[in-house]
Protein backbone atom coordinates (compact mmCIF):
# COMPACT_ATOMS: atom_id res chain seq x y z
CA UNK A 1 0.00 0.00 0.00
CA UNK A 2 1.33 3.45 -0.91
CA UNK A 3 0.84 6.31 1.55
CA UNK A 4 -1.46 9.11 0.51
CA UNK A 5 -0.86 12.16 2.73
CA UNK A 6 -3.38 15.00 2.54
CA UNK A 7 -2.59 17.70 -0.04
CA UNK A 8 -1.59 20.23 2.62
CA UNK A 9 0.88 17.88 4.31
CA UNK A 10 4.48 18.91 4.80
CA UNK A 11 7.17 16.67 3.33
CA UNK A 12 7.87 13.54 5.29
CA UNK A 13 10.68 13.46 7.83
CA UNK A 14 13.33 10.85 7.08
CA UNK A 15 15.17 8.51 9.42
CA UNK A 16 17.81 5.92 8.56
CA UNK A 17 17.45 3.27 11.24
CA UNK A 18 20.58 3.08 13.43
CA UNK A 19 21.91 -0.17 14.89
CA UNK A 20 19.91 -1.34 17.87
CA UNK A 21 18.49 -4.36 19.72
CA UNK A 22 14.85 -3.83 18.73
CA UNK A 23 12.87 -6.61 17.04
CA UNK A 24 10.09 -4.56 15.45
CA UNK A 25 9.93 -1.17 13.76
CA UNK A 26 7.44 0.06 16.37
CA UNK A 27 9.84 -0.79 19.21
CA UNK A 28 12.68 1.03 17.47
CA UNK A 29 10.66 4.18 16.80
CA UNK A 30 9.36 4.32 20.36
CA UNK A 31 12.93 4.10 21.62
CA UNK A 32 14.20 6.71 19.15
CA UNK A 33 11.38 9.17 19.93
CA UNK A 34 10.47 8.67 23.62
CA UNK A 35 8.26 11.78 23.67
CA UNK A 36 5.93 10.23 21.07
CA UNK A 37 3.64 7.68 22.69
CA UNK A 38 3.22 4.11 21.48
CA UNK A 39 -0.46 4.86 20.84
CA UNK A 40 0.41 7.80 18.60
CA UNK A 41 2.82 5.70 16.56
CA UNK A 42 0.18 2.99 16.18
CA UNK A 43 -2.28 5.62 14.97
CA UNK A 44 0.25 6.86 12.39
CA UNK A 45 0.87 3.32 11.17
CA UNK A 46 -2.90 2.73 10.90
CA UNK A 47 -3.23 5.83 8.68
CA UNK A 48 -0.26 4.88 6.48
CA UNK A 49 1.76 7.79 7.87
CA UNK A 50 4.93 5.68 8.23
CA UNK A 51 6.45 4.47 4.96
CA UNK A 52 9.64 3.27 3.36
CA UNK A 53 11.68 5.34 0.89
CA UNK A 54 9.33 4.40 -1.97
CA UNK A 55 6.24 5.58 -0.11
CA UNK A 56 5.03 2.06 0.70
CA UNK A 57 3.26 1.96 4.06
CA UNK A 58 5.04 -0.02 6.77
CA UNK A 59 3.46 -2.13 9.50
CA UNK A 60 4.27 -1.65 13.19
CA UNK A 61 5.34 -5.29 13.51
CA UNK A 62 7.68 -5.06 10.50
CA UNK A 63 11.17 -6.32 11.29
CA UNK A 64 13.62 -3.69 12.49
CA UNK A 65 16.40 -3.49 9.89
CA UNK A 66 19.47 -1.33 10.44
CA UNK A 67 19.91 1.12 7.56
CA UNK A 68 16.28 1.06 6.42
CA UNK A 69 15.04 4.53 5.44
CA UNK A 70 11.79 5.28 7.22
CA UNK A 71 9.62 8.26 6.33
CA UNK A 72 7.03 9.60 8.74
CA UNK A 73 4.76 12.61 8.90
CA UNK A 74 5.03 14.73 12.02
CA UNK A 75 1.77 15.97 13.49
CA UNK A 76 1.09 18.51 16.23
CA UNK A 77 -2.28 19.14 17.82
CA UNK A 78 -3.42 22.77 18.05
CA UNK A 79 -0.53 24.19 16.04
CA UNK A 80 -0.46 28.01 16.35
CA UNK A 81 -0.84 30.13 13.23
CA UNK A 82 2.09 32.46 12.50
CA UNK A 83 0.38 35.76 11.48
CA UNK A 84 3.10 36.91 9.07
CA UNK A 85 3.50 36.05 5.41
CA UNK A 86 6.54 35.03 3.42
CA UNK A 87 7.36 36.46 -0.01
CA UNK A 88 8.63 34.38 -2.92
CA UNK A 89 11.38 36.35 -4.65
CA UNK A 90 12.56 33.83 -7.25
CA UNK A 91 11.40 30.54 -8.76
CA UNK A 92 13.05 28.50 -11.49
CA UNK A 93 13.52 24.81 -12.25
CA UNK A 94 16.35 24.47 -9.76
CA UNK A 95 16.01 27.19 -7.12
CA UNK A 96 13.43 28.96 -5.00
CA UNK A 97 14.37 32.02 -2.93
CA UNK A 98 11.96 33.23 -0.25
CA UNK A 99 11.86 36.16 2.15
CA UNK A 100 11.00 34.74 5.58
CA UNK A 101 9.22 36.85 8.21
CA UNK A 102 10.19 36.84 11.86
CA UNK A 103 8.83 33.98 14.02
CA UNK A 104 8.27 31.53 11.12
CA UNK A 105 10.51 28.42 11.34
CA UNK A 106 12.18 27.15 8.18
CA UNK A 107 11.66 23.46 8.98
CA UNK A 108 9.28 21.49 11.21
CA UNK A 109 10.43 21.66 14.84
CA UNK A 110 8.80 21.60 18.24
CA UNK A 111 5.24 22.90 18.07
CA UNK A 112 5.49 23.80 14.36
CA UNK A 113 4.87 21.37 11.51
CA UNK A 114 2.66 22.94 8.86
CA UNK A 115 3.40 26.52 9.99
CA UNK A 116 6.90 26.49 8.53
CA UNK A 117 8.44 28.19 5.53
CA UNK A 118 9.02 24.81 3.89
CA UNK A 119 5.45 23.67 4.44
CA UNK A 120 3.98 26.90 3.13
CA UNK A 121 6.16 26.86 0.00
CA UNK A 122 5.39 23.21 -0.76
CA UNK A 123 1.68 24.01 -0.64
CA UNK A 124 2.03 27.31 -2.50
CA UNK A 125 4.24 26.03 -5.31
CA UNK A 126 3.01 22.45 -5.43
CA UNK A 127 6.56 21.09 -5.33
CA UNK A 128 7.15 18.36 -2.71
CA UNK A 129 10.82 18.17 -3.77
CA UNK A 130 11.69 21.49 -2.12
CA UNK A 131 14.60 21.22 0.34
CA UNK A 132 16.20 24.17 2.18
CA UNK A 133 19.85 24.62 1.23
CA UNK A 134 20.54 26.44 4.51
CA UNK A 135 18.57 27.61 7.52
CA UNK A 136 18.09 30.72 9.59
CA UNK A 137 16.65 30.92 13.09
CA UNK A 138 12.91 31.16 13.61
CA UNK A 139 13.46 34.61 15.08
CA UNK A 140 15.56 35.84 12.15
CA UNK A 141 13.93 37.38 9.08
CA UNK A 142 15.20 37.36 5.52
CA UNK A 143 16.43 35.18 2.69
CA UNK A 144 16.29 31.39 2.54
CA UNK A 145 17.25 29.46 -0.60
CA UNK A 146 15.68 26.12 -1.52
CA UNK A 147 16.64 23.40 -3.96
CA UNK A 148 13.67 22.65 -6.22
CA UNK A 149 15.24 19.84 -8.26
CA UNK A 150 16.82 16.69 -6.79
CA UNK A 151 18.91 16.31 -9.94
CA UNK A 152 20.84 19.55 -9.36
CA UNK A 153 20.65 19.70 -5.57
CA UNK A 154 24.20 18.54 -4.87
CA UNK A 155 25.70 21.35 -6.96
CA UNK A 156 23.92 24.00 -4.90
CA UNK A 157 24.56 22.28 -1.59
CA UNK A 158 28.27 22.43 -2.41
CA UNK A 159 28.09 26.24 -2.50
CA UNK A 160 27.38 26.27 1.23
CA UNK A 161 29.61 23.35 2.17
CA UNK A 162 32.58 24.85 0.33
CA UNK A 163 31.80 28.44 1.41
CA UNK A 164 31.39 29.69 -2.15
CA UNK A 165 28.37 31.81 -1.29
CA UNK A 166 28.41 35.26 0.35
CA UNK A 167 25.76 35.72 3.04
CA UNK A 168 25.20 39.26 4.32
CA UNK A 169 23.16 40.11 7.41
CA UNK A 170 22.11 43.30 9.16
CA UNK A 171 21.45 43.74 12.86
CA UNK A 172 20.48 46.48 15.29
CA UNK A 173 22.41 46.42 18.55
CA UNK A 174 23.92 48.74 21.17
CA UNK A 175 26.98 50.84 20.24
CA UNK A 176 30.54 49.57 20.58
CA UNK A 177 32.45 52.87 20.60
CA UNK A 178 35.61 51.36 22.05
CA UNK A 179 36.23 48.98 19.14
CA UNK A 180 37.69 49.52 15.70
CA UNK A 181 35.74 48.36 12.66
CA UNK A 182 35.63 46.28 10.59
CA UNK A 183 36.55 43.48 12.98
CA UNK A 184 36.60 39.69 12.92
CA UNK A 185 35.32 37.51 15.75
CA UNK A 186 36.64 33.94 15.91
CA UNK A 187 35.76 31.52 18.69
CA UNK A 188 34.81 27.96 19.48
CA UNK A 189 31.05 27.47 19.81
CA UNK A 190 29.54 24.48 21.60
CA UNK A 191 26.06 23.61 22.83
CA UNK A 192 25.29 25.07 26.22
CA UNK A 193 22.45 25.03 28.74
CA UNK A 194 19.61 24.74 28.00
CA UNK A 195 20.26 22.57 24.96
CA UNK A 196 19.05 25.16 22.44
CA UNK A 197 21.64 27.78 23.43
CA UNK A 198 25.20 28.01 22.20
CA UNK A 199 28.21 29.36 24.04
CA UNK A 200 31.83 30.32 23.49
CA UNK A 201 34.31 27.88 25.05
CA UNK A 202 38.07 27.51 25.12
CA UNK A 203 39.64 25.67 22.21
CA UNK A 204 40.35 25.85 18.52
CA UNK A 205 37.94 28.30 16.83
CA UNK A 206 35.22 26.69 14.74
CA UNK A 207 33.31 29.90 13.93
CA UNK A 208 34.14 33.21 12.29
CA UNK A 209 32.08 36.37 11.78
CA UNK A 210 33.02 39.63 10.08
CA UNK A 211 31.42 42.71 11.60
CA UNK A 212 31.19 46.31 10.42
CA UNK A 213 29.05 49.37 11.18
CA UNK A 214 26.57 50.78 8.66
CA UNK A 215 24.96 53.51 10.77
CA UNK A 216 25.58 55.01 14.20
CA UNK A 217 23.03 56.42 16.63
CA UNK A 218 23.27 57.31 20.29
CA UNK A 219 21.43 54.26 21.64
CA UNK A 220 21.66 51.84 18.72
CA UNK A 221 23.93 51.05 15.76
CA UNK A 222 23.13 49.26 12.53
CA UNK A 223 25.70 46.52 11.91
CA UNK A 224 26.70 44.60 8.78
CA UNK A 225 27.39 40.97 9.66
CA UNK A 226 28.97 38.28 7.50
CA UNK A 227 29.11 34.72 8.85
CA UNK A 228 32.15 33.01 7.30
CA UNK A 229 31.19 29.75 9.02
CA UNK A 230 27.63 28.63 9.70
CA UNK A 231 27.33 27.61 13.34
CA UNK A 232 23.98 27.70 15.11
CA UNK A 233 23.24 31.17 16.60
CA UNK A 234 26.74 32.25 15.56
CA UNK A 235 26.00 35.92 14.89
CA UNK A 236 23.88 36.24 18.01
CA UNK A 237 26.55 34.72 20.25
CA UNK A 238 29.37 36.74 18.72
CA UNK A 239 27.53 40.05 19.05
CA UNK A 240 26.59 39.30 22.67
CA UNK A 241 30.18 38.30 23.45
CA UNK A 242 31.38 41.65 22.10
CA UNK A 243 29.00 43.42 24.47
CA UNK A 244 26.34 44.34 21.92
CA UNK A 245 23.57 41.74 22.10
CA UNK A 246 21.18 42.09 19.16
CA UNK A 247 18.02 44.01 20.05
CA UNK A 248 15.14 41.66 20.91
CA UNK A 249 17.33 38.58 21.48
CA UNK A 250 15.63 36.41 24.12
CA UNK A 251 18.57 33.96 24.41
CA UNK A 252 21.75 36.06 24.63
CA UNK A 253 23.55 37.13 26.68
CA UNK A 254 20.98 35.87 29.22
CA UNK A 255 17.98 33.62 28.71
CA UNK A 256 14.76 35.55 29.16
CA UNK A 257 11.58 33.92 30.42
CA UNK A 258 9.95 32.25 27.46
CA UNK A 259 6.39 33.17 26.57
CA UNK A 260 4.29 33.78 23.51
CA UNK A 261 5.86 35.59 20.56
CA UNK A 262 5.69 39.37 20.86
CA UNK A 263 5.22 40.84 17.36
CA UNK A 264 6.32 44.23 18.70
CA UNK A 265 9.69 42.86 19.79
CA UNK A 266 11.20 40.72 17.04
CA UNK A 267 14.86 39.83 16.99
CA UNK A 268 16.52 42.61 15.01
CA UNK A 269 18.49 40.34 12.72
CA UNK A 270 17.93 40.19 8.96
CA UNK A 271 19.42 37.88 6.34
CA UNK A 272 19.91 40.70 3.85
CA UNK A 273 21.47 39.14 0.73
CA UNK A 274 22.89 36.03 -0.96
CA UNK A 275 25.51 36.23 -3.74
CA UNK A 276 27.19 33.42 -5.65
CA UNK A 277 28.29 32.16 -9.04
CA UNK A 278 25.70 29.71 -10.27
CA UNK A 279 27.30 26.23 -10.36
CA UNK A 280 25.28 25.26 -13.44
CA UNK A 281 25.47 28.36 -15.65
CA UNK A 282 28.49 30.09 -14.14
CA UNK A 283 26.57 33.38 -14.02
CA UNK A 284 26.76 35.70 -11.02
CA UNK A 285 23.53 35.68 -9.01
CA UNK A 286 22.47 38.10 -6.30
CA UNK A 287 19.31 38.08 -4.20
CA UNK A 288 18.30 40.83 -1.77
CA UNK A 289 15.63 40.79 0.91
CA UNK A 290 12.68 43.13 0.55
CA UNK A 291 12.52 43.47 4.35
CA UNK A 292 14.29 46.08 6.44
CA UNK A 293 15.06 46.75 10.09
CA UNK A 294 13.37 50.08 10.71
CA UNK A 295 15.18 52.60 12.86
CA UNK A 296 12.91 54.71 15.06
CA UNK A 297 15.21 57.49 16.14
CA UNK A 298 17.68 56.93 18.95
CA UNK A 299 15.22 55.47 21.42
CA UNK A 300 16.45 51.98 20.66
CA UNK A 301 12.89 50.97 19.76
CA UNK A 302 12.90 49.27 16.39
CA UNK A 303 10.75 47.07 14.24
CA UNK A 304 11.03 45.03 11.06
CA UNK A 305 8.80 45.68 8.08
CA UNK A 306 8.54 45.81 4.35
CA UNK A 307 10.34 48.52 2.47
Amino acid sequence: MTSNPPPDAVPASRLQLPPGPWTTLLEGLCARFPRVSRERWLDRFARARVTDARGVALAPDAAYRTGLEVRYFREVAHEPRIPFEEAVLHVDRDLVVADKPHFLPVMPAGAFVTETLLGRLVRRLGNPDLVPLHRIDRGTAGLVMFSANPGTRAAYQALFRERRIDKAYEALAPPLPGRSFPLVRRSRLERGEPFFRMGEVAGEPNSESRIDVLERGDACWRYALQPVSGRKHQLRVHMAALGAAIVGDPFYPRLREQGEDDPARPLQLLARSLSFDDPLSGKARHFKSGLSLEWRGDAGVVDAGLL
